[in-house]
């Protein structure tokens, strides 16, 4: 039996339609690029979802009834939006795997976001942080974290946790050194820091065991022979 679907996509609704209200056991909600403004408080009834797609839309904030989504195991995607601030609310979708809050402009992450365990991927793309919580490192689960477009100058200690992690894509930001946080990272594969501040580089980024691409285009740095060479040793490719 097939799930329980409705998609909207681009139809231009302007609000949530009424029909998504009076559909029980609604699994799958796709209202991306639909003009919308708000998003009503009850969506916090719609307990059954497991994927809901708000992207591309023009949401100034969500309402802490989003926490309520409890069901929400697969996706959130809240990109595209005018959001400034997530509620700590949404630290209660504990079964969450991938979300999406790019191109916004957030500029703090909320402190519950360590307790989405579960997540896998988080993109927080294009938005205006400055700094991550510490909590970020009670994401254990996480194997993507994609931040490229923003304000951060380093990551905090927590990050260290993140023994999961395979893509961090730090692009665009404003790191003048490597964030120590980073080293011993055990399966971290492929790390993007392009257009950065950088002007140097810790020895230590040859012995992260994993790393497979480093990307280093766009900074005022120029990798020692010795650190160049120990990379390619390994296999790792590193571009500057």
């Amino acid at each position: 039996m097939p799930e329980r679907t409705l998609d909207y996509w681009r139809q231009g609704r302007g609000r949530v339609p009424d029909e998504v209200w009076e559909t029980p056991g609604l699994r799958v909600l796709v209202l991306a690029d639909n003009g919308l403004t708000a998003l009503p408080a009850r969506i916090g009834g719609l307990t059954a979802l497991h994927t809901l797609d708000l992207g591309h839309n023009a949401l100034t904030a969500v309402p802490d009834e989003l926490g309520a989504l409890t069901g929400l195991s697969r996706c959130l995607y809240l990109h595209d939006n005018a959001l400034t601030a997530l509620p700590e609310a949404l630290g209660r979708l504990t079964r969450l795997r991938y979300l999406n809050i790019g191109g916004n402009r957030i500029g703090r992450l909320p402190d519950a976001i360590g307790d989405m365990t579960t997540l896998v991927e988080l993109r927080a793309q294009h938005n205006r942080l400055a700094r991550l919580p510490d909590t970020i490192g009670g994401l254990g689960a996480l194997r993507e974290l994609w931040l490229r477009g923003n304000l951060l100058e380093t990551l905090p200690a927590s990050t260290a946790r993140l023994r999961e992690l395979r893509v961090l894509e730090l692009r665009e930001n404003a790191l003048a050194s490597v964030p120590p946080a980073l080293r011993g990272l055990p399966l971290l594969r492929q790390l993007d820091l392009r257009a950065n501040r950088l002007t140097r580089l810790p020895d230590w980024l040859a012995e992260l065991p994993s790393l497979e691409k480093l990307d280093l285009r766009w900074n005022a740095v120029e990798p020692a022979p010795r650190l160049l060479e120990a990379l390619a040793e390994r296999g790792c490719v590193t571009l500057f």
